[in-house]
């Protein structure tokens, strides 16, 4: 199998002309390419290509498609033969796949399993009584039309424990495998498991495939004590962080555009494109992530963001800017009026109400600017100070170097500090300098292990191999603490398995291990294998810690300088004291802060 994202990554870097261009001549007739086709031996110019939306198409014979379409037309090519032959001319290697085995899926299962469930909760929406509530709020409160609503697959899960899990018993799919799909939970209390989504309204979410993968589910009911979007958690198929909303709808747009626009949640993207804004994709409830980022600047390099205006908004947009500008995407941001978001304006006013406020849209530096000139931070010398930490966030995050520049440039001329102190203070991390000849490991009679691998890996090498280790870390560091998805799993069972059989702790077996899926507990084999020689236990896990914390430390340093920009007064001194307290656990871990913090004093 060669993975959705690997394969959009190669569909992202392909140049059609070129692949096409091996086998024909292209003549440009303005924004396509045109020639004589060579699928069906045509002479005149009918077959043309189209770069910016990475298609083709032959007037005569009727044959179309995109990159990979083309070498599977015209050489015979399977799918799999297609990507490599495209992937070559890329210069990505797709990694080799063995035929003389079965070709099967080994996911196949889960995959059926949420196709299943998707089906069934549809026919819960729109044939069963039960589903009349969700009908209101789609069709009524949310003025979506049937037609669309159908068209993004939106389903009902009936407040009942088990409705699903029975329904797919009748088609003999087991617990086990509901339960790897996400669709059922264990019960703690009970015998038998339960349906995960229960009385509400059911969004699945797509592969690049038009595969449902894993579902987001919407509360009908306003409670303090219900959460109002849940989603399925991670599995083998669906993982959360990876995936973008939407994208398989509008991929094409957003190539065609040339800017993506990115909303804060479902139904904020599916009434806009009802209302004809095709180039929008949001994330899963979450805040934007670097995969997510990385996954969008391959379709565009400019990015509006469409978030809420209020304070939690506003901390999503700087949130996601940074992420997009890590990714080489420049982020503008539109501020919305108080109340609005912009399915509400596309509703009233069509496509071209919405026009007026990303039309006006400002770059993310100029946007905080706005806010800092607005709360009065300009005005004093601590302000100033403030604000020169908050802006350069955003210079720190900007992967392009011309644009770093121009905004070096802005931030001295609002703050009135020169140039030169501001490149000395992006050279700091975010959290200040570490001491000089100093590691984060305050054991300098320790020889240092070599860098070969991640502190993550490291870390999960160590507890594998000695499980006593496990409670110890535990204390320490938690699960979201790792970014590699795998290994937060991998660590989240190593956790749960000590905590419920500590006296097996020494235990050489990987029994632990057993309920993860294959995928991960291959993983876990790989880790018990690995001959990597470390020479000093101790010192490699202390240095592990160390860094896994200090790089969570700096991610919440760095959200609170950005959250502060924004917070009223009574909020900022709340934040002022969390930010002490992480800057002083810094300093302990081997950070020497600089002189002028965000909060001198605090």
């Amino acid at each position: 199998m060669v993975s959705d994202e690997l394969i959009e990554e190669i569909r992202a870097q392909a140049d059609i002309l070129q692949i096409i261009g091996e086998f024909m001549s292209l003549r440009r007739v303005g924004r396509t390419y045109r020639g004589p086709c060579p699928l069906h031996g045509g002479e005149g110019p009918n077959f043309s290509v189209y770069p910016e939306r990475g298609i083709f198409k032959c007037f005569v014979c009727g044959e179309g498609g995109d990159v990979f379409s083309f070498p599977m037309k015209l050489l015979g090519l399977d799918f799999v033969e297609a990507v490599k032959f495209v992937a070559e001319r890329c210069g990505i290697v797709v990694p080799d796949i063995d035929r003389t085995e079965s070709e099967e899926d080994p996911y196949r299962d889960i995959r059926e399993a949420v196709a299943l469930a998707a089906d069934w909760y549809q026919r819960q929406l729109w044939e069963e009584k039960h589903g009349e509530s969700a009908r209101r709020y789609l069709l009524v409160q949310r003025g979506l039309p049937e037609e669309m609503a159908r068209r993004f697959g939106f389903g009902y899960a009936p407040d009942s424990w088990r409705a699903l899990r029975e329904a797919a018993a009748v088609h003999e799919v087991a617990d086990d495998v509901l339960i790897r799909a996400g669709l059922v939970k264990a019960s703690e209390r009970a015998k038998e498991p339960y349906d995960l989504f229960r009385g509400r309204l059911m969004i699945p979410i797509f592969n690049l495939r038009d595969r449902p993968i894993g579902f987001g589910g919407r509360s009908l009911t306003e409670s303090e004590d219900t959460p109002k979007y849940i989603n399925s958690p991670d599995t083998p198929i669906f993982h959360k962080g990876r995936i973008v909303y939407g994208l398989n709808w509008s991929r094409n747009a957003i190539r065609r555009d040339g800017v993506v626009l990115v909303v804060e949640g479902y139904m904020d993207l599916v009434l806009l494109l009802a209302c004809g804004v095709e180039n929008v994709v949001a994330p899963l409830g979450t805040s934007l992530t670097e995969y997510q980022a990385r996954t969008l600047g391959r379709y565009a390099k400019k990015a509006l963001l469409l978030y809420d205006s209020d304070r939690p908004g506003l901390v999503a947009t700087f949130k996601a800017a940074d992420e997009l500008l890590q990714a080489g995407v420049q982020p503008s941001v539109a501020t919305l009026p108080p109340g609005e978001d912009p399915d509400s304006i596309a509703r009233k006013g069509g496509p071209e109400a919405l026009a007026k406020y990303t039309d006006a849209a400002i770059d993310v530096l100029d946007r905080k600017i706005q806010i800092l000139q607005k709360r009065g931070y300009l005005e004093t010398s601590e302000g100033k100070r403030r604000a020169v930490d908050g802006l350069l966030l955003t210079v720190r995050a900007t992967a392009d170097e011309a644009l770093r520049d121009i905004y070096l440039d802005r931030v001295a001329a609002v703050t009135g500090v020169r140039r030169a102190t501001l490149e000395r203070e992006l050279e700091r991390p975010v959290g200040g300098t570490r001491r000089r000849g100093r590691a984060l490991l305050r054991e300098a009679e320790v020889p240092r292990e070599a860098p070969r691998l991640g502190a993550e890996r490291k870390l999960l090498l160590l507890l594998v191999r000695d499980r006593s280790l496990v409670a110890r870390v535990a204390d320490q560091i938690e699960s979201d603490d790792f970014k590699t998805p795998e290994y937060r799993e991998i660590y989240r069972a190593l956790t749960a398995a000590a905590a419920a059989t500590p006296e097996q702790a020494a235990a050489d077996s990987l029994a632990w291990a057993d309920e993860l899926p294959a995928h991960l507990f291959e993983q876990v084999q790989e880790l018990a294998a690995d001959p990597e020689d470390l020479t000093n236990p101790e010192a490699v896990l202390q240095d592990a810690i160390a860094r896994l914390r200090a790089r969570a430390l700096e991610k919440r340093l760095s959200d609170l300088m950005t959250e502060v920009l924004v917070a009223d007064t009574d909020a900022a001194v709340e934040l002022a004291s969390e930010i002490r307290n992480i800057r002083q656990e810094l300093t302990a871990l081997g950070y020497r802060m600089p002189g002028r913090g965000l909060f001198r004093g605090a």
